[in-house]
């Protein structure tokens, strides 16, 4: 819970993982490079008192998790965006199997996402199916840029992935986390791309796609997609980041989010443990509720005197569709007036 002058502030961090990338799992040279790169992206954004070393950013445990989420930061409920990688480490870098465990310790904490890659084609319906029912799935993580056998990423708009996307949906899914971001090495960037979301939006109306990294560099096109699709959201982990060292170019981002898609459909991640909720939500009202950054006002970013009330108050990455997270249960998630009269930082479209 976050308290601002006075107000408890409900928050849910919408993409986060519980990786395991020590040595004994790596499988091939790719699996260090992998987490080197993300210790990079860690280190090179992370005010200094908050960079870790090497060996704890590979297998930081599930104290130290639960700590910087629910203790110190802010953190009520998190989502777990789980990541596969078998190409990279032995038993997968954070898979819904893996993350299961540290959610069946906390139930109410967690909200669990699985996947699916189009690549396993017919064979992967009889897994996933299974996935769906020993795990307490509410949502999937897909990830078009991930290697497999040769291949180096799919399209959301591939023929299987819309037999996937079909399953999905008939299984009662409803929101669909999409790594569309920065590169990681050594992935493609063109796998990455964002305009194939504007494919599956169009024609799985129902479902929501939740474009994690705001599509970052690709902003421009992910704007111009989310603006005419209704059920595609803004995932602001990575984007969140900038709030630090390039405060400027963090405003620059939220401006244009927040012109072409509004305050309703921004959803708070802090891309744990690559960053920690505490220092981005810390560094993010402080700046931007408490005082009008330097340079012009862009965008709707404005002030109502220092607090969380008005309409103009529009600067907190949040969805007011998501609404009650009661019982850990999505299904019971309902349509929420605007946040800041309700005191809430929410996750999840309905």
């Amino acid at each position: 819970m976050y308290k601002h002058d006075g107000q408890d502030i409900f928050v849910v961090d919408g993409h986060m993982h519980f990786w395991d990338a020590n040595p004994e799992n790596r499988k091939t040279k790719h699996g260090e490079s992998w987490i080197k790169c993300f210790h990079a992206f860690h280190s090179g954004l992370s005010p200094a008192e908050e960079v870790w070393a090497f060996d704890k950013f590979c297998r930081y445990g599930e104290e130290v998790l639960v700590n910087d989420l629910f203790r110190a930061g802010y953190v009520d409920m998190a989502i777990l965006n789980s990541t596969y990688l078998y190409e990279f480490y032995k038993n997968g870098f954070n898979t819904h199997q893996q993350n299961n465990v540290i959610k069946a310790k906390h139930p109410d904490r967690f909200l669990l996402c699985g996947s699916f890659d189009p690549r396993d084609e017919e064979a992967g319906f009889d897994a996933f199916r299974k996935m769906m029912a020993e795990y307490p799935i509410s949502g999937l993580k897909l990830y078009t840029a991930e290697w497999r056998n040769g291949s180096r990423g799919w399209r959301l708009n591939d023929p299987w992935a819309y037999k996937y996307l079909a399953l999905a949906q008939e299984s009662g899914i409803k929101n669909i986390h999409v790594h569309k971001g920065p590169t990681v090495y050594p992935l493609s960037a063109d796998a990455f791309d964002v305009r194939d979301v504007d494919y599956a939006a169009t024609d799985f109306p129902e479902l929501n796609f939740i474009v994690e990294h705001v599509g970052l560099p690709r902003l421009d096109d992910f704007c111009w997609i989310a603006t005419q699709e209704s059920n595609v959201f803004a995932g602001l982990s990575v984007a969140m980041a900038f709030v630090h060292l390039r405060p400027r170019y963090f405003g620059e981002i939220m401006a244009n989010l927040l012109f072409w898609l509004g305050p309703d459909k921004l959803l708070f991640g802090s891309d744990y443990a690559i960053w920690s909720p505490k220092w981005l939500i810390d560094k993010f009202m402080v700046p931007y509720v408490r005082r009008r950054p330097p340079g012009p006002a862009t965008g709707r970013i404005r002030r109502s005197a220092g607090t969380l009330e008005g309409d103009e108050m529009v600067a907190w990455p949040v969805s007011t569709r998501v609404g009650n997270v009661k019982n850990n249960d999505p299904s019971l998630m309902e349509p929420a007036t605007r946040i800041c009269r309700r005191s809430r930082i929410a996750v999840w479209p309905t």
